[in-house]
């Protein structure tokens, strides 16, 4: 890894194992030059083996539910004692109750999607409009999150998770114009190949989306190691004019209509059939 980020300093959330994408991007990030503390909500950190990656990186953990205001002003507070300001900020939080519990997306609850709102986009608002407020970001700084390309078409299975990536989409947009002009900061989304993080693999039929992914993308799907070199580049000053756009990072299958591969399974498929 290139020590570009070197003098650096940043906040992952969401690193959860081995798997996680978050996970990747704090170890880069600390292999690139920076340093970081890392954040989780208090249940994913009983959960998971975080406590490890933040040892191997020295990197203080804060345990935070980012969708409460109180616990992302004494997060960035611990941020602001230990570094003064930061450069960079990850967003890779997302839960929606109803994909775990298996409600179709035609008979939802309501309680529960605004619990998907308020983890998977809403929480994302919440930290930008904080960190505003605390004047948290050094300038020419960078903010991303993670999304995925059912934002933007219907994918079944992803159920509400759909409408919360489409609205994490538009907050970085329409937040991105704010910081931008006040802080010269920027505002991306990452819109990842399906990759089997914890969260992932919790949708429906998340092998057949990986495995039609796979066969739909010229480059073959991104992997998560992969994404997390692609953020590392966004965190840096490679890219200090790039701001409110929503960059696919999956290895082409968003610009592809179908290929010969499809095709081709199809048209077995249909001479079996």
């Amino acid at each position: 890894m290139h020590p570009i980020l070197t003098g650096k300093k940043g906040i992952v959330t969401g690193a959860l194992d081995e798997n996680s994408i978050a996970w990747k991007v704090a170890e880069k990030a600390r292999a690139a030059g920076a340093e970081i503390l890392l954040t989780n909500a208090p249940v994913a950190l009983r959960m998971g083996p975080v406590k490890s990656l933040a040892e191997k990186l020295n990197a203080e953990l804060v345990p935070a539910d980012l969708t409460n205001l109180e616990d992302i002003e004494k997060l960035y507070s611990v941020a602001k004692e230990r570094f003064g300001k930061v450069d960079f900020l990850l967003h890779s939080i997302g839960m929606s109750p109803n994909v775990r519990k298996k409600r179709p997306y035609t008979d939802l609850n309501y309680t529960w999607l605004q619990q998907t709102y308020d983890v998977s986009a809403v929480s994302f608002h919440k930290m930008m409009q904080t960190a505003l407020k605390m004047d948290l970001m050094n300038e020419w700084g960078s903010i991303v999150a993670l999304s995925y390309v059912a934002a933007q078409r219907a994918f079944a299975g992803y159920n509400d998770m759909t409408d919360a990536k489409a609205l994490l989409e538009s907050i970085a947009r329409t937040f991105g114009q704010f910081f931008a002009k006040s802080h010269k900061v920027r505002v991306n989304t990452v819109s990842q190949s399906p990759t089997p993080t914890t969260a992932g693999t919790g949708v429906s039929g998340f092998e057949a989306m990986f495995n039609f992914a796979e066969a739909m993308s010229p480059l073959g799907n991104a992997t998560a190691d992969e994404c997390a070199d692609f953020v590392i580049i966004l965190f840096s000053d490679y890219t200090r004019k790039v701001t409110m756009q929503n960059l696919f990072h999956d290895g082409g299958f968003s610009s592809v209509g179908v290929t010969e591969e499809v095709l081709k399974a199809f048209e077995s498929y249909n001479k079996q059939g």
